[in-house]
């Protein structure tokens, strides 16, 4: 059989959509016709081949076929693994891509069925008819939306191991096939395309697949700006059409709405354990995200300056259009070339004195640090003021359609929304840093000479009479360790960005938060550079946010009690007032799940957003929670929409942030198709849980909170037994490639925190923890400890099954989380877990297994299905397709692993490295998760 009739056969076998099957298919002829053309036919054989045996060894739960299987890989040379690495991995990015235009074509199939009353689901007007149903009015719906705030943040941690150039060249190919597949051609037309397609892959198998160097802070500030500048930037004003859309639909009326979307970035300015990020590398970021801004607005320009081609011999001109003119004259003068070309046009005159600020301050980015600042004289507010006028000025000439509808109104959104800064960029750092230059402050300022000694009240109240004390600790020429001039010097460069622009600061982020003292040392840090000052009334005057970030478990159970300490605190009360009254908090899903389980660390988060919603509306402050929601399911990923609609309603005001990071950025934002989907799901689920939908109230004397704790601590006992097991790190390391992944160039930051042990659990951070995990297919992360907590509850109480049940049913955040392990565990495959378990004690993996085990069941019991997934059959076809090609990625693997245990020869090491970066690279590809 040939690798294309491989493909058709295994395509067919698992029910994957005809419309999908025929472009896999497409695919691979390609693939082959290129490796014909190549001659390498034994890498076409191989790829045939593989995946047979891999189905036959799943039919005989190993056998002879997985025997043999794994013969023929020990056998061949480390030249041909890597060959046979690097076309599945491309194979498996493509197949990735075609999924993602199959989603786009199944959306606009359904979308062609939908009216006032049969709305697409999770879209927009879909949560408008539902409020409508329910009696609320035109008003209270619009209200409603008006009070959104909505702030996705693309994080620094690009676990994506792509680089943008694959990217490119893989989108080129999949939207090839497609229209081959779509579009009505000429037989000369096809023939063109399918060139262009087969060009596309000979470069695809000619580039590096894996970066040879590890990626810098600049790098991925780059691959970050590549989504703004593309799917963000096009489909935000698609966003609004699609809220205003929705309201004429289901009321009959369209309204105008404030931005209720603005994004957030990490890139280039989260410090937390990455010393690649500096000063300068922030100033740097900021200046990058400038430059997209208004370049892009600049192209924008041309294409509406051509598009308002209004002639004053046909239409009014406004008065105040005429005085804006004249001003701009004086202080941007156009060209005389300019002035003649639009000398009857003053909309296009208008037009080009906006570019010609603008272009003054694009070409004042390559200078100084003053000079960019002293540039910024129009600020975003003045660009809103002129399209704002200019808006006013076509409806007073009758083109009042041409202002509101089209080109020139997404350019307004896109200004409300992005402003010169593109993505207000949060600064975080450790709490123990600000700690450390705290105490060197004090005892450089002879106050106290071993601050990090006292206990929390005297920590507290050292800080707080500093703060009540107008002088600086020490002068700003005043010599420290470089640690803490670094620390200082982040937040005078607070003061430069704000000075450049009030909106490219967002928070400032506080890691392991642990007390009061950790927010009043920030709020130390900000006096002593300018930033915060307590005036003769004892009135504060702050430029910043602080916001605490609590991410273990003991932190997120203590977290409405550390909220009541600190907002209740004199000092910080006031700081709270001088920001508005608000307050932000961030949770952490990665280092909590981590530290107690997928159930616990899911159950800790609902329980302290529920305190927390409590706590800030009896403190009568305003708030907005911020989700550190990693990709993967053991970061707290899955499907963003339903997250959301599981959280309380009363944490929930219409105000929200949470990270998008990863591969998941890639997916979310490659295509403009996805990001509208994407979008209209965010803002459907935000807006039902804000107006309280589908949310279980937990009330006295109701048995769930008992039930619930009661599951969640058995499932983190299950979990810690697991992972403080003295045999537990010893296999985990042997069996995982967690130290190749640290080794992988594919971010900035280091993988772990350091320590004079090496790599231990405790330094390992979360991303790599869930990776290593991943690639040898547990996926422990997003499942385990379910089974041997839920268990003996079932037995304890008779109808805790059928609560269950009814949970599952009604309970958005049971549903959810149930669902989303129930996905890890069709993903989890135990023939590939066995591979890695060759060579080791084998208890920890039976310990593993008896939970699987008892998980599952468990799972169909209280989901009412036969096998995992049934309820979602697209999601279980997929991934029976993919097993029986992604099978044959680990059995090369664990090969690669054994020779780099057997192996001394250094030289040897360094190919069979390379090796291993491919199969972890095609793993992930394969899965289509990293951590």
């Amino acid at each position: 059989m040939t690798w294309k009739a491989t493909i058709q056969h295994y395509a067919e076998k698992a029910n994957i959509a005809e419309p999908l099957t025929q472009k896999l298919i497409s695919l691979t002829g390609l693939l082959e016709k290129q490796l014909e053309h190549r001659g390498d036919l034994r890498l076409q054989e191989l790829s045939a081949r593989l995946p047979e045996l891999s189905a036959r060894a799943f039919a005989e739960r190993g056998g002879h076929a997985n025997s043999e299987l794994q013969k023929k890989i020990s056998e061949m040379g480390l030249d041909e693994v890597m060959s046979l690495l690097r076309l599945t991995t491309i194979f498996f990015h493509l197949v990735n891509s075609l999924e993602q235009h199959e989603i786009i074509r199944v959306n606009r199939e359904r979308a062609k069925d939908i009216d006032i009353n049969n709305p697409r689901s999770e879209s927009i007007s879909d949560a408008l008819r539902y409020f409508k149903e329910k009696g609320m009015s035109y008003d209270d719906a619009l209200k409603l939306f008006r009070s959104l705030d909505i702030q996705p943040t693309i994080t620094a941690h690009p676990t994506e191991a792509r680089r943008r150039s694959i990217l490119y060249k893989q989108e080129e190919i999949t939207s090839g096939i497609g229209k081959i597949h779509r579009e009505n051609l000429t037989p000369i037309e096809r023939e063109a395309l399918i060139q262009h397609i087969l060009n596309e892959i000979a470069l695809l198998i000619s580039t590096d697949e894996v970066r040879s160097e590890r990626l810098t802070v600049h790098d991925e500030v780059e691959n970050g700006l590549y989504f703004f500048r593309n799917s963000i930037w096009k489909t935000v004003p698609r966003l609004y059409d699609d809220i205003r859309s929705a309201f004429t639909q289901q009321y009959g009326k369209t309204p105008d709405l404030p931005t209720i979307l603005r994004y957030r970035s990490w890139i280039g300015s989260d410090r937390d354990g990455n010393p690649n990020v500096t000063r300068d590398v922030t100033w740097d970021t900021i200046v990058q995200h400038r430059r997209v801004a208004i370049s892009t607005y600049l192209k924008d320009l041309r294409m509406i300056r051509r598009y308002l081609s209004v002639s004053r011999n046909f239409v009014d001109v406004p008065e105040a259009l005429v005085s804006s003119l004249e001003k701009d004259e004086k202080e941007v003068p156009l060209s005389t070339v300019y002035k003649r070309h639009y000398k009857n046009e003053p909309y296009r005159r208008k037009i080009s004195h906006i570019m010609r600020r603008l272009e003054k301050m694009y070409e004042a980015l390559d200078g100084t640090e003053q000079e960019v600042i002293d540039s910024a004289v129009y600020r975003a507010s003045d660009f809103e003021n002129d399209l704002t006028l200019i808006a006013d000025s076509l409806t007073e000439s009758g083109l009042e359609d041409v202002a509101r509808f089209g080109e020139f109104n997404d350019l307004r959104i896109r200004v409300h929304t992005f402003g010169f800064h593109l993505a207000a960029m949060d600064i975080r750092q450790h709490s123990g840093r600000h700690e450390e230059a705290v105490a060197e402050l004090l005892e450089t300022a002879n106050v106290h000479g071993d601050y990090a000694s006292l206990d929390e009240e005297k920590k507290v109240d050292l800080l707080m009479k500093e703060l009540r004390n107008p002088r600086p600790l020490v002068p700003f020429s005043a010599s420290l360790s470089e640690s803490t001039e670094e620390i200082i010097q982040v937040f005078r460069l607070i003061n430069r960005l704000l000075e450049l622009d009030e909106n490219s600061f967002g928070s400032y982020i506080i890691s392991m938060t642990h007390g009061v003292s950790d927010m009043l040392e920030v709020v130390l840090l900000a006096k002593e550079t300018g930033l915060w000052r307590l005036g003769k009334d004892n009135r504060v005057e702050s430029k910043i946010d602080v916001v605490p970030l609590f991410e273990t478990i003991g932190d997120l159970e203590k977290s409405s009690d550390q909220m009541q300490r600190i907002l209740t605190n004199p000092i910080y009360k006031e700081q709270v007032k001088a920001r508005n009254n608000f307050q932000e908090i961030m949770l952490g899903y990665s280092d909590s799940n981590k530290d107690g389980g997928y159930w616990m660390a899911n159950w800790a988060l609902q329980k302290a957003q529920l305190e927390l919603g409590k706590t800030l509306r009896e403190l009568d402050v305003d708030f907005r929670l911020f989700h550190g929601r990693g990709g993967s399911v053991g970061r707290g990923g899955g499907r963003s929409n339903r997250a959301i609609l599981g959280l309380p309603s009363i944490s929930n005001n219409g105000r929200i942030r949470f990270t998008e990071q990863g591969e998941i950025i890639s997916f979310r934002y490659s295509l403009p198709e996805i990001t509208r989907r994407h979008l209209e799901q965010i803002v459907n689920a935000v807006s039902r849980v804000t107006a309280g939908e589908g949310q279980k109230p937990i009330v006295e004397g109701d048995r769930t909170e008992e039930i619930m704790d009661r599951i969640s601590e058995g499932s983190m006992t299950a979990y810690r037994s697991l992972i403080d097991d003295d045999r537990f790190w010893p296999w985990f390391k042997k069996i995982t490639p967690v130290e190749h992944i640290g080794n992988l160039p594919i971010a900035s930051r280091p993988v772990s925190r350091g320590g004079k042990n090496g790599l231990q659990f405790e330094n390992l951070r979360a991303i790599p923890w869930v990776f290593g995990w991943t690639q040898v297919r547990y996926n422990v992360p997003g499942w385990y400890g379910l089974g041997t907590a839920l268990e003996p509850v079932l037995e304890d109480h008779q109808d805790a099954l059928e609560l269950m049940q009814k949970w599952y049913r009604e309970w958005s955040f049971f549903g959810t989380i149930v669902d989303n392990a129930q996905r890890e565990m069709a993903r989890t495959h135990i023939l590939t877990t066995e591979l890695y378990n060759s060579n080791t004690d084998s208890r920890i993996h039976e310990i593993i297994l008896e939970d699987f085990r008892k998980s599952k069941k468990i799972i169909l019991d209280i989901t009412g299905q036969k096998e995992i997934l049934d309820s979602r059959k697209v999601i279980q076809n997929s991934i029976a397709f993919r097993n029986v090609f992604t099978y044959p990625l680990n059995v090369i693997q664990a090969e690669l692993l054994d020779r780099w245990e057997s192996s001394s020869d250094t030289e040897y090491q360094k190919e069979l490295k390379q090796a291993l970066f491919l199969s972890i690279n095609g793993v992930a590809a394969a899965m289509q998760s990293t951590g």
